[in-house]
């Protein structure tokens, strides 16, 4: 597999000389072992004491178990050099914030943790909490469309071309037919680095059922989903309503369960990566809907293998959805799924992404297929009433134009 650095590596290593034990968290498959690896070689490079663990080591997990201090059985320690153990599946433990808390107490910053833990490591909501002032959380999504492209022959020129188009709006690129056909591929297969790298259609077919199928098995047999059925029917339905408003209501009437039962599979999808919930924008406009979020999915592909839909983009009846979801998880990248909200009001008057850059001040985006079918006068209501949050237009259809989806 290339491994090219993910950007949260070169991020991670601001951090490895800090107290605070580090925790990444991610989807099962997204390279957080492969980052440990990484992790592992930086550190034996710049001579310090490094060892790797893994939790699916059933001795080693038994152990732990039973007891954190019998971590020490498995390393080497010594009082005048620190050591940085990291910790694979750290989620299989039975209590992993209790272990991570006892280690740090009486062990940091001599042994440092670096963990990683897949899905539902943060099913337990007590977590976070228990490792208050002792930790660093840090997310690893798939590869977004930049890391895509290095995954890529020739990606580090794709990636440079595309940064002149994003730095220059005047810039004429002769290489954007070449990124548009790449962002096309992104939008069809998503980021998963094994489907990335797979270069036959047919294989990045079956490598994502498989991954899908496996992982999402193993999800919700860990996070005690009884109901397998509508579990996965509530997430087919998740595929169809991409970028929509999330009725839980609604989706109870349609599935015969519960809001409550809606609401824990909703907790589950978030908690495994797999869904992200974007909230909406509001400032006492008094019809503005507040209470339902936006849908969007982590991955492309992981939403096209649900829906078994892996036509070219040009003849896809959901393109909207696509490019919507595709500047979602831009958006993510650029800012942190905190700073994204929309906004609409009971009146069908909306605006696809909100971004707070100040408190009260920042810019809005709606998306189209087609950067023709933008008319700012429809936005009128929104732009009027928040003037500080200009609004902008990207599209897939944009040659050479501002409004370029490959520009934001």
């Amino acid at each position: 597999m290339n491994l090219y650095p993910r950007a949260l590596y070169l991020n991670l290593l601001n951090y490895l000389k800090d107290k605070c034990f580090l925790i990444i968290t991610g989807a099962r498959q997204t390279g957080k072992t492969s980052l440990l690896y990484m992790i592992r070689d930086h550190l034996t490079l710049q001579k310090e004491q490094v060892v790797y663990l893994t939790l699916e080591d059933p001795l080693l997990l038994n152990a732990l178990n039973q007891h954190p201090a019998n971590l020490l059985n498995f390393i080497h320690t010594s009082p005048d050099t620190r050591l940085v153990v990291l910790m694979d599946e750290i989620q299989y433990l039975k209590d992993p914030s209790g272990f991570l808390k006892y280690i740090y107490d009486l062990h940091a910053p001599k042994l440092k943790i670096i963990a990683t833990g897949s899905s539902a490591f943060y099913i337990d909501k007590k977590f976070t909490d228990s490792l208050a002032g002792r930790k660093m959380l840090f997310e690893l999504f798939t590869l977004d469309f930049d890391e895509y492209l290095m995954f890529q022959t020739g990606g580090e020129s794709l990636t440079r071309e595309l940064t002149q188009i994003r730095n220059s709006p005047a810039y004429r690129s002769n290489m954007r037919l070449d990124l548009q056909r790449h962002l096309e591929e992104y939008l069809t297969w998503g980021g998963y680095p094994a489907v990335v790298i797979e270069q036959d259609k047919a294989g990045k077919t079956n490598l994502l059922r498989e991954l899908t199928g496996s992982f999402l098995k193993r999800d919700v047999d860990e996070s005690n989903i009884r109901d397998h059925e509508r579990f996965y029917q509530l997430l087919l339905l998740m595929a169809q309503q991409t970028g929509a408003l999330v009725n839980r209501n609604e989706l109870s009437r349609t599935l015969g369960i519960s809001v409550t039962a809606v609401e824990n599979y909703l907790y589950v999808l978030r908690k495994c990566y797999h869904l992200a919930l974007v909230k909406p924008f509001a400032r006492n406009l008094r019809k503005e809907i507040v209470q339902m979020h936006k849908l969007y999915f982590n991955d492309l592909g992981f939403r096209n293998v649900l829906m078994r839909q892996f036509s070219p983009v040009s003849l896809r009846p959901d393109l909207g959805m696509l490019l919507e979801n595709y500047v979602y998880i831009r958006l993510r990248t650029l800012y942190g799924s905190d700073m994204i909200r929309f906004w609409r009001t009971a009146d069908q008057h909306e605006v696809d992404f909100i971004i707070t850059t100040t408190p009260d001040n920042g810019w809005s985006l709606e998306v189209k297929t087609d950067y023709r079918r933008f008319e700012p006068n429809k936005y009128r209501r929104f732009t009027d009433t928040y003037p500080q949050y200009p609004l902008h237009c990207r599209a897939l259809n944009a040659p050479n134009n501002p409004t370029d989806i490959l520009a934001l």
